[in-house]
């Protein structure tokens, strides 16, 4: 008889076990499963699973109807809105100013475009029916002038007279290489029209729409963007139209109001303007950055919390604003590289005696002429600044933001 074999040895702990040949999960995985399975078994586990995958549901809910809004925004726009409109504001404005000090504006060069407007504008060869106001070639803050530079050129005119007209120049000594453009708008020639955004203000019964669709455009000229976001804090002030207020009308905030004349001015809430019978709309924003015809030295103070947390003020970064003449012109300029101080002293030069800041970043600027040559009851929308990021047509689409729309009267 053989000597029988010893038993086999059989481990008190199973997870010791080795692996069988059918059975090719490590025994450190299988540990792991485990430990997966017991804290899924756990009520506090899954509550706290649960209470994530509804956040995760929302989140996903909240931020695709963001980018499905009506409205050209970009998506990386869209985004920054959405995260503003949810408290992250402070997020967005440090990923804006890590961004601003990685690409601060090139220093020195000269510009890449031309000082004159794209689309060649067409000179009208009707007699004048009204005497234009004569106005001064705009002095360079760059130093000797570039060919054109400041020169004042016919965008558009209503019975042979130039209404609208645009200069070009470089904004300051430094950044030279980056061009801002000056629109002057003749109110003799002109009405001007407040339209809502989509967003902001918002639904409403404003009596206008969030664009300027078809059957509205005969004898458009030119259209300009808004100010911050009504909602926004820094913003100071509300939006008034046709009866209808979102936010709230502030006295000393800087105004851009409008008459049922078609006239626009720019005001200081309660001491220029009030809210009588006669006006139609009211878009604050800030306060004045030109008042008297002078550059208060506010520009250069609290940039943070006077100008607004989207980019600090004291950064050169695009830039809009718009201001009254003593005459009665009404001014807009914009441009790539602007502190709050060179945006007003575009304003004071083009003879502003009030003038404020709208809105600022790329996302959010243009100023559009229209060329009715080809079809007068749709006419051809042109970039007065090139490099603008928005579309020519952006208003012809509904708009996220308030903007103004110029006519000839």
């Amino acid at each position: 008889m053989g000597i029988p074999a010893p038993p086999e040895s059989v481990s008190e702990n199973p997870a010791e076990e080795p692996s069988s040949p059918s059975d090719p999960t490590p025994p450190q995985r299988r540990k792991r499963f485990r430990r997966i399975r017991h804290l899924l078994s756990l009520r506090t586990v899954r509550a706290i699973l649960a209470l994530f995958a509804v956040f995760f549901v929302w989140l996903c809910w909240s931020i695709g109807s963001a980018l499905a809004a009506p409205g050209d925004d970009s998506v990386v726009a869209r985004v920054a809105e959405w995260a503003r409109d949810h408290h992250l504001g402070p997020v967005v404005t440090f990923l804006e100013d890590q961004q601003y000090k990685a690409n601060p504006p090139k220093i020195g060069g000269k510009p890449t475009i031309a000082l004159a407007p794209d689309g060649s504008p067409v000179q009208s060869t009707t007699k004048p029916a009204m005497k234009p106001i004569p106005l001064a070639r705009l002095v360079s803050p760059a130093g000797p002038p570039l060919p054109n530079e400041g020169t004042w050129q016919t965008l558009g005119s209503v019975n042979g007279t130039p209404a609208l007209l645009g200069a070009f120049l470089r904004p300051d000594n430094e950044h030279t290489s980056y061009v801002a453009a000056v629109a002057s708008m003749d109110q003799r020639l002109l009405r001007f029209s407040l339209h809502p955004g989509e967003q902001d203000p918002g639904p409403g019964n404003w009596g206008v729409p969030p664009s300027v669709p078809p059957g509205q455009r005969t004898g458009l000229l030119a259209t300009f963007n808004g100010g911050f976001k009504v909602s926004d804090a820094e913003a100071q002030g509300g939006f008034y139209l046709n009866g209808v207020t979102r936010g709230t009308l502030t006295d000393g905030a800087a105004s851009l109001v409008f008459t049922k004349d078609g006239k626009a001015t720019v005001a200081d809430w309660g001491r220029d303007a009030t809210l009588t019978p006669d006006v139609t709309g009211v878009r604050q924003n800030l306060k004045l950055i030109v008042d008297h015809g002078k550059v208060p030295d506010s520009v250069d103070t609290n940039v943070e919390s006077g100008w607004g947390l989207t980019i600090a003020g004291k950064y050169f970064v695009w830039r809009s604003g718009v201001g009254v003449t003593g005459d009665g012109r009404l001014i807009f300029a914009y441009g790539p590289a602007l502190s709050v101080r060179t945006l007003a002293d575009l304003l004071a030069s083009a003879g502003c005696v009030r003038a404020m800041q709208l809105d600022i970043n790329p996302a959010w600027m243009s100023f559009q002429y229209y060329q009715p040559q080809s079809d007068p009851t749709n006419p051809t929308p042109v970039k007065l600044l090139p490099d603008q990021e928005r579309p020519a047509n952006r208003y012809y689409e509904s708009t996220s933001r308030d903007f103004t729309a110029v006519y000839a009267r």
